[in-house]
């Protein structure tokens, strides 16, 4: 008799919601909800939901991730469960009996936010053990009562350092609380005293300073941008340059560094603000409204100044964390894992150290559904087996891979044509936008070849024409896929034999800027992606076309979205963006076609 097999749905709820399925311990699907809805970050990933029918009908658990409990969410009128296990009770995804209030298929993980980071970053590095380190903006809100003074306040973690091991073992050892309460910084063994039902010991320092993640976010937003677009002020750093006029943003004084409170005010959960009264360090001019404020020498300045600092911050926790646990293994996750900048500093430094590095290519709170599901399947079934997780193609199998796909795609009044490799080297080489579209989407914000758009790295002022024509900020880099064989003799990767998922702004060797300068950032930098033809079939044999019609063995790639839009899902959401864009041209390789798309607008 065949046995049974167990699926696990994980479900994260804030920003970046989404759904990741597992399969007896497998991973089936794993996507965000703003790749459905078309809501950039969106929440309440219930169109995310939907997609586990299309592969089950049943679940044997449903997993919960956010930083409040399940029972903060919404109600269900008159039966009064809440929303999210109300909906998937009336898909008929868990029993529709028993405690709908308490229901035995229910996990709700949402009290460890950063061990479901820790967990996602873990199972997925391919290491039997590792010490991860988890940098965020706010994670589980935890009400807590000051054991001296018996006042109830609420804390954050922010910073986490934990010990990770088979099948299901997460000790925290340290981790760092903020709260808006103003109160003396403390390092201090906590316990359950103060953290109630999470029941660890640990090292902990709780702080009314905004964590490191929170810096940054504080400074995204005085750039102009929102607080949650921190990659912008990634793109804007190498525009400025050290200023000695600008505030510490970490005050050193302490026996730990902790941001500097005068300068960096925190407002948790949300994102903290800067002290306006102490940026008095140039002569912009801050009350034109209708300026673009990313030209302003402050602004530039500060990026600068916050890039070099919280990176040294992250560095320092890193290093704190091979200290406490022994391990030379650090899995690196949360939301500032996604700077690429920040995690090509780390390699340099840590190399001296002996210390290997892993960082998560899902590190923002999306990775965290993954996290969940996985550790309730080892923590369950007590499986130590190390699987292959590490990849990003998850998205869900659409019917574009149907045969009669180019049947729809004609009926929506489009050009199509057959196409091959050469043929859309051709148009690149030519001064061509061309987007591809094939196989399953992306996971995590990254666009790999499956959902990119291609251009011709060689033109000079190619990065200025494809951000105009994505409506994108003039500041904004963009990346490299380059054939694996080729990138050491054109880029410096610190030791890394390959850098398949993006999550490195890299250094080229010399003479080679000057190649490519479409993607060559203003620092000298440019993100990479290294490609095999087992990882992507398709594109890598795009790529070596260009490369015996060019002798370059590299094609600029940038997500396939215009500006403020999510990445494109489904093959509706690719054309529509061409209609809506200068962007005329549309590869799918799968069936050697090629859509040309007149502007709509």
């Amino acid at each position: 008799m065949q046995k049974k097999s167990i699926w696990i749905a994980g479900v994260s709820r804030g920003h970046n919601a989404g759904v990741c399925l597992l399969k007896d311990g497998e991973i089936v699907f794993s996507i965000e909800e703003e790749r459905l809805s078309r809501q950039k970050y969106d929440g309440g990933p219930f169109a995310s939901l939907l997609k586990i029918l299309e592969y089950t009908n049943k679940l044997d658990w449903l997993v919960f991730s956010h930083t409040t409990e399940l029972n903060t969410a919404g109600k269900i009128e008159f039966t009064g469960d809440n929303v999210y296990t109300g909906f998937a009770r009336k898909l008929g995804l868990i029993e529709n009996k028993g405690n709908i209030w308490d229901h035995p298929q229910v996990i709700d993980l949402c009290r460890n936010h950063h061990k479901m980071h820790a967990a996602c970053a873990f199972y997925r590095s391919g290491w039997k053990d590792a010490v991860a380190v988890v940098i965020d903006g706010a994670g589980t809100f935890f009400p807590m009562t000051d054991k001296n003074t018996k006042k109830e306040f609420v804390a954050y973690e922010v910073e986490s350092i934990i010990d990770c091991s088979y099948p299901a073992n997460f000790k925290t050892m340290y981790k760092h609380y903020g709260t808006n309460e103003n109160r003396a910084t403390a390092v201090t063994q906590l316990s359950s005293e103060w953290i109630g039902e999470i029941g660890e010991t640990h090292e902990a320092v709780i702080s009314d300073r905004a964590g490191i993640t929170k810096v940054y976010e504080s400074v995204t937003e005085y750039c102009g941008f929102s607080e949650i677009e921190a990659g912008k002020t990634m793109g804007l750093f190498p525009y400025g340059k050290l200023n000695h006029n600008i505030p510490a943003l970490f005050d050193t004084s302490g026996s730990i560094p902790l941001s500097n409170r005068s300068f960096i005010v925190p407002t948790y959960p949300n994102g903290a603000k800067v002290n306006f009264n102490l940026i008095q360090f140039t002569a912009d001019n801050d009350e034109d409204t209708n300026r673009d404020v990313s030209l302003l020498e402050n602004r530039r300045d500060l990026a600068y100044a916050c890039q070099l600092q919280t990176q040294e911050q992250v560095l320092t926790i890193i290093r704190q964390a091979t200290y406490y646990t022994g391990k030379k293994r650090v899995v690196l996750s949360g939301g500032y894992g996604l700077n690429c900048v920040a995690n090509y500093y780390y390699l340099d430094k840590l190399k001296e150290d002996g210390i290997e590095l892993y960082v998560e290519p899902i590190s923002n709170d999306g990775g965290t559904a993954m996290g969940a599901a996985l550790y309730v399947w080892y923590d369950k079934t007590q499986d130590t087996t190390i699987r292959d997780c590490g990849g990003v193609y998850l998205g869900p199998m659409h019917s574009y891979l149907d045969s009669d796909v180019l049947t729809k795609v004609d009926a929506a009044g489009v050009k199509i044509q057959d196409a091959t490799y050469s043929d859309i080297v051709n148009l690149l080489v030519n001064k061509n936008i061309v987007t591809i579209f094939q196989g399953r989407s992306e996971n995590g914000p990254r666009a790999l070849g499956n959902r990119s758009v291609l251009f011709d790295p060689r033109f000079e002022d190619g990065k200025d024409f494809v951000n105009s024509v994505k409506h994108r900020e003039y500041f904004r880099p963009f990346a490299g896929s380059i054939l694996e064989e080729y990138a050491h003799e054109w880029f410096d990767l610190r030791g890394m034999y390959s850098s398949p998922h993006m999550m490195y702004a890299v250094n080229c060797q010399p003479g080679i800027a000057e190649k490519i300068p479409s993607i060559i950032h203003v620092d000298g930098t440019c993100r990479i992606q290294t490609v095999t033809q087992d990882q992507n079939f398709h594109y890598y044999n795009l790529i070596k076309e260009f490369h015996t019609t060019t002798g370059c063995p590299i094609l600029f790639n940038t997500s396939f979205n215009l500006g403020g839009e999510p990445l494109v899902e489904t093959l509706e959401d690719a054309i529509w963006t061409l209609q809506n864009s200068d962007i005329e041209y549309l590869f799918l390789p799968e069936f050697n076609k090629l859509i040309t798309v007149t502007n709509t607008q």
